[in-house]
């Protein structure tokens, strides 16, 4: 009988050691997996070298449609700020241009270097999202206790897929001031 369980033992341990290296190689592709499918746009990221400013174009308005854009912001937790969407949600007809206010405020005694990135959902609507002006194209500077009303004017580009009724756009605001001064 013992020699029968050591058999039993041996093949369980070779089969825990399969599914580990197994778990390792899966875990070890995913990275490579993930920017082969963000490369075919199955997947789409924000990265602040994404963000692109578009030329304001003259497209027809579909008043057919109406799309709902949801504007939620976040600050990085160690980001001393005040920061929100003055329209928490606004409808609009694709080829409508449309200027949305956020507000920023400084809370710290410091100066403070900070970028804003932008994320959306569902991701495939990020390249029919067209911004003509935004605050995330740069790295903000605020002194000290400084407030800011910062515009976004944006556009829904009407060959939007019609199944895209809600466009949750939200940005988050990062504190970049030591990379900034490390640079």
């Amino acid at each position: 009988m013992s020699a029968e369980l050591s058999k039993k033992n041996a093949k369980l341990v070779r089969n825990l050691v399969l599914v580990a290296v197994a778990m390792f190689g899966f875990g070890y592709a995913l990275v490579p997996i993930y920017d082969v499918l963000c490369e075919w746009k199955w997947i789409e990221r924000d990265r602040p070298d994404d963000i692109k400013k578009v030329p304001e174009v003259a497209y027809k308005v579909d008043m057919s449609r109406e799309i709902t854009i949801e504007f939620m912001t976040t600050l990085n937790e160690s980001t001393p700020m005040e920061f929100h969407a003055e329209t928490k949600q606004l409808k609009v007809h694709p080829g409508e241009y449309h200027t949305v206010n956020f507000y920023a405020e400084n809370k710290s005694n410091k100066i403070m270097l900070a970028r804003a990135i932008a994320s959306f959902s569902p991701a495939v609507v990020s390249s029919y999202f067209e911004k003509t002006q935004c605050f995330c194209f740069s790295e903000q500077t605020f002194q000290a206790k400084e407030a800011k009303t910062m515009p976004m004017r944006f556009v829904i580009n009407p060959e939007l897929p019609e199944e895209y009724k809600t466009i949750t756009l939200s940005y988050t605001f990062f504190d970049n001031t030591e990379k900034s001064v490390k640079k």
